[in-house]
């Protein structure tokens, strides 16, 4: 039977979405401002070009930033809770799938 997650529990479920939506808060932020950084070293050294490919950077920088940033704080989520070990993924032994090979001989 496998254990309990302590996500179950709603006070500790509670706390961890919130250091979770602080981590995702905080990193919006960063994420606002390496895309205004971009935009404008990109300014800087090119000058005005289409407003598509600021555009196309500004969503290339933001969707991977968030992205990445939103699945590893998943990651610390289930890990800092102890979320990963109720996990019961023990698989069967060598011998358990195919059988003792001295037998076979």
């Amino acid at each position: 039977m496998a254990k309990k997650s302590p996500l179950d529990d709603p006070e500790t479920a509670a706390h961890a979405w919130a250091r979770y939506r602080k981590i995702m808060r905080l990193l919006m932020a960063v994420t606002v401002a390496v895309v205004l950084i971009a935009i404008t070293v990109l300014y800087a050294f090119n000058g005005a070009i289409s407003v598509h490919f600021y555009i196309a950077v500004a969503l290339g920088i933001a969707f991977t930033m968030l992205l990445t940033g939103g699945l590893m704080g998943l990651v610390f989520l289930s890990n800092g809770t102890g979320h990963d070990e109720s996990v019961d993924n023990r698989l069967p032994s060598a011998d358990e799938l195919f059988g003792d090979k001295k037998d076979d001989e």
